[in-house]
């Protein structure tokens, strides 16, 4: 009878209209986020209910292992050509998931003429993809071969790359050489200035870098990444902190030596305002971390995440090399002056091996003024650093974020806790223009596909 008298507190679970209904009331309510596992999805159901059980958890045990354990340092830079064999001879490498030149989005195609020009294998734009139509050029995944390289990510044989490893698991990773913001090749954009930079880097750059590592001995990366976290860093889009912290490292071992002080000056302004610097190392580090949680046995730990502006792509450890891909979504943009909706082209980069170790959008909440940057805000910044907590098996303390209260950042996403919850990944990206020869039009947020993970489930449930 109490029940009758008094005014009932309601527990909301699930459908929001209904909570929205009590409020406008005036109900005492509360409500709960739910939804049925896999969507309610039968086959989804069967096959999550299929990976539980003690082999799946020490799996991801030993997944865990492997890539919180790993130990990257940047150890010496090469010439692609040097550091991959594959790429000896009229060989590209790109971002993402394998890709034939017909179904190359605009910027890849740009990046790939450019490269061409570069390497002098063509004189222009149309003796670039005559080159490429006549089946003499050899394409391939940069994460199939050791490397991975931002946005359209192509390297070509004698662009240069750092080297970094991983000793404690004997691991190697190579990226290319950051080129900065604006007309740059990774964007899509192939015009002489965009060669003449990539000419700099290779004879004025790459040779007083190589030094200097020399010099200095290996560069421990993980330190610098986690102090760049707590001065503001994501490792993504913003790699401000990251990019001064290396060149506070490794600026005093470039030597003027015979060196004219106009070429040292250069070289050092290229990389202190340069802000995205630091982000190719970071993505090697990334990559040289969760390569060793490769190819574990019934692990459901997601190794790879990957774009390449048509496809979007995941590799999961229990599975090995195989690509699991579909559409890659167009990011919810933030753009620069001149451009609008539809200039956006489709997500693309081999850089979300950041969200993939727990940075980027992921630890959202270590760098407010991303959120600017991605349009989005502070608030809705900690919310996405805690839901990818509902989708990660560890917060990892080696990467504590100061606004979460020094929680580490979420990593080891499980393709079972994204199928479950129907939370995908979130990424903090760049975004090209959707023709060639145009380059970067802002930055944004975007999600990953569901159908990725949702093939990748099937096929480890058997």
């Amino acid at each position: 009878m109490s029940l009758l008298k008094e005014k009932p507190k309601v527990l909301n679970v699930g459908l929001e209209s209904f909570y929205n209904d009590l409020k406008a009331e005036g109900a005492d309510a509360l409500s709960i986020d739910w939804s049925p596992p896999g969507g309610g999805v039968p086959e989804l159901v069967k096959a999550l209910e299929r990976l539980e059980g003690d082999e799946y958890e020490e799996a991801n045990a030993k997944a865990i292992e492997a890539f919180t354990s790993s130990d990257p340092e940047l150890i010496s830079m090469k010439l692609a050509k040097e550091a991959v064999p594959a790429l000896n001879g009229m060989a590209l490498a790109h971002a993402g998931p394998p890709i034939e030149w017909e179904r190359m989005s605009g910027p890849l195609k740009g990046a790939v003429i450019g490269a061409i020009i570069y390497e002098g294998w063509a004189n222009n734009e149309s003796e670039a993809i005559s080159l490429v139509r006549s089946g003499k050029v050899k394409f391939m995944p940069n994460h199939d071969v050791g490397m991975v390289g931002p946005m359209a990510g192509v390297i070509s044989p004698t662009m240069p790359v750092f080297e970094v490893a991983d000793r404690v698991h004997g691991v190697e990773v190579y990226t290319n050489v950051n080129e900065g913001v604006g007309k740059v090749l990774r964007y899509g954009a192939y015009g002489s200035e965009v060669i003449h930079r990539l000419n700099w880097i290779r004879d004025s750059l790459y040779p007083a870098l190589k030094e200097a590592i020399a010099l200095h001995g290996p560069v421990k990366l993980k330190p610098i990444m986690s102090q760049a976290l707590q001065m503001g860093d994501e490792l993504h889009t913003r790699n401000n902190a990251s990019t001064l912290l290396f060149l506070g490292e490794i600026g005093p071992y470039v030597k003027i030596g015979g060196m004219p002080q106009t070429q040292y000056s250069e070289i050092i302004q290229f990389i202190a305002k340069n802000q995205l610097f630091f982000l190719n190392l970071s993505m090697a580090a990334g990559k040289a971390m969760m390569d060793p949680a490769n190819g574990i046995k019934n692990s459901t730990v997601v190794t790879t995440l990957s774009r390449n502006g048509t496809d979007f792509g995941i590799k999961v450890s229990g599975l090995g090399k195989k690509w699991f891909t579909a559409p890659a979504p167009v990011p919810k943009t933030l753009f620069f002056p001149g451009f609008k909706e539809g200039d956006a082209n489709p997500d693309i980069g081999d850089s979300a091996i950041m969200e993939t170790n727990g940075f980027g959008a992921f630890a959202s909440a270590a760098s407010p003024a991303v959120a600017q940057v991605v349009g989005s805000s502070a608030s809705e910044a900690i919310r996405i650093t805690k839901l990818m907590y509902e989708i990660t098996l560890v917060k990892d303390k080696s990467f504590p974020i100061p606004y979460v209260n020094f929680e580490g950042v979420p990593r080891g996403i499980d393709v079972r806790l994204v199928v479950s919850t129907s939370i995908a990944p979130y990424i903090n990206t760049g975004v090209a223009h959707r023709l060639p020869g145009i380059g970067t039009v802002g930055f944004g947020l975007v999600q990953a596909p569901m159908e990725c993970f949702i093939n990748a489930i099937k096929e480890l449930a058997g």
